[in-house]
């Protein structure tokens, strides 16, 4: 365990805890390759859940499968284009084809769009944040609600949205507008699939410190000291914060709660 800037940090020891949050279960992690969503498979491996990987670039894939074998988790990897329906459903499938079961999802993956006002977003990178964001989630949600039913029987979804779905996002207008989208997907599914026993919540990070908020700071210097100006605890996220927050949703802890999109933004939407 480490200090850093007054919060506790986790660290990549003991994978092997088959007491913990997500003991027995089996994991699919999309976005896996890097920022939230590697922090999550390493989470989810250490509190004891198989856990498959899926993103597009396999040299993060098998970075992070390797960190999670060699720290005595169990993990294995899948390439997944989130925008292609097809290969989402063929990588729930593989997910089932290793382990036989599917019981837990964190639909992590996502693409970023250039800063700027509404007016000035491309009709290109409109169309392709929407496949990815919104279409993509879409597609993953129904392949596994599909495997849960057939294996598990009942589980539990977790979507990755963003606190700039739950307010005016002048700078990010399409990336809001479509993980707004998000979360009428997840409540949506919350209500269509509870009475299976499936559970359906969406986590709303804040600023994250991820390629994405590096990108967006590099385009636009200074956003990242606006937004920390602007949070209660005075700083950006950890990956790994954000993550935790997924882990508990997923878990049996978090059993009676569905349809929520939680904030996890150290208080800026207050």
């Amino acid at each position: 365990m480490s200090r850093r800037s007054g919060r506790r940090l986790v660290a990549m020891d003991d994978m092997t805890n088959h007491g913990g949050l997500l003991a027995g279960k089996v994991a699919l992690v999309t976005g896996a390759g890097r920022g939230i969503g590697a922090a999550a498979a390493r989470l989810f491996a250490r509190e004891g859940a198989r856990v498959v990987l899926a993103a597009r670039t396999e040299a993060q894939l098998k970075t992070v499968t390797e960190e999670i074998r060699t720290a005595g988790g169990t993990a294995d990897h899948v390439v997944c284009d989130l925008a292609d329906s097809a290969g989402v459903r063929a990588a729930v499938d593989r997910v089932v084809e290793l382990h036989g079961r599917l019981d837990v999802a964190f639909n992590n993956g996502a693409t970023g769009v250039p800063p700027g006002p509404l007016d000035q977003v491309r009709e290109d990178d409109f169309d392709h944040v929407y496949a990815v964001n919104l279409r993509g989630a879409w597609a993953a949600m129904a392949a596994e609600v599909a495997a849960i039913r057939a294996t598990a029987g009942s589980g539990a979804i977790v979507n990755n949205s963003s606190v700039g779905s739950l307010r005016a996002n002048p700078q990010l207008p399409a990336y809001g507008a479509v993980k707004r989208a998000v979360n009428s997907l997840t409540e949506s599914a919350a209500v269509t699939y509870g009475r299976e026993g499936i559970r359906v919540n969406a986590i709303a990070p804040g600023a994250t410190l991820t390629e994405m908020l590096r990108d967006w700071e590099a385009a636009t210097p200074g956003v990242i000291d606006q937004l920390t100006q602007r949070c209660p605890l005075g700083r950006a996220a950890e990956p790994a914060e954000i993550a935790q927050a997924a882990a508990w949703l997923l878990s049996d802890r978090a059993s009676y709660v569905t349809g929520v999109v939680l904030p996890v933004d150290g208080g800026i939407t207050l």
